[in-house]
């Protein structure tokens, strides 16, 4: 682990996204609560939490942290995306948001994303039953603020 011992303590935020993709009647059921293992979004919302938590004992040489929040929104969304003969094709997902914060010598880059990436895993495990073809994707650090090095934010 890098040593932070000298550095001080300041605020710090990170903002990570991504996106699961998947097939319009599966978002239909998360949308109307009709997956067989209950509800979808809520139990991501929780899972994505849990993870953010537990972001040092799931990657090594991380620091562990006291978070001071962690807030994982969830947007359902349609799309149409063409198809190989130029017409378009039903698509649909979820877009998973996850803003982490932390007063302390270290940024939480890795809790926000590790949140979104448990969140949508969560999904593909709640939805798989119905939809095998669901895929993860655009995975990323938006914003992060604090610390030495100061903000990012993604063009």
């Amino acid at each position: 682990m890098v040593d932070v011992g000298e550095k001080p303590d300041s605020q710090r935020v990170a903002i990570a996204s991504g996106k699961i993709l998947m097939q319009p009647e599966t978002l239909r059921r998360i949308r109307q609560g009709d997956a067989k293992k209950g509800d979808v979004i809520g139990i991501a919302r929780i899972a994505a939490i849990q993870a953010a938590k537990k972001t040092a004992d799931l990657i090594p040489l991380c620091h562990p942290l006291m978070l001071s929040r962690v807030a994982v929104d969830f947007e359902l969304i349609d799309l149409a995306k063409p198809d190989a003969s130029g017409g378009a094709s039903a698509q649909a997902a979820v877009q998973c948001t996850a803003t982490v914060e932390v007063t302390g010598k270290t940024g939480v880059e890795m809790e926000a994303l590790t949140a979104v990436q448990i969140g949508l895993l969560t999904i593909y495990d709640m939805c798989k039953a119905v939809d095998r073809a669901m895929t993860m994707t655009d995975i990323q650090l938006l914003e992060k603020h604090g610390g030495k090095s100061g903000s990012f934010r993604r063009g």
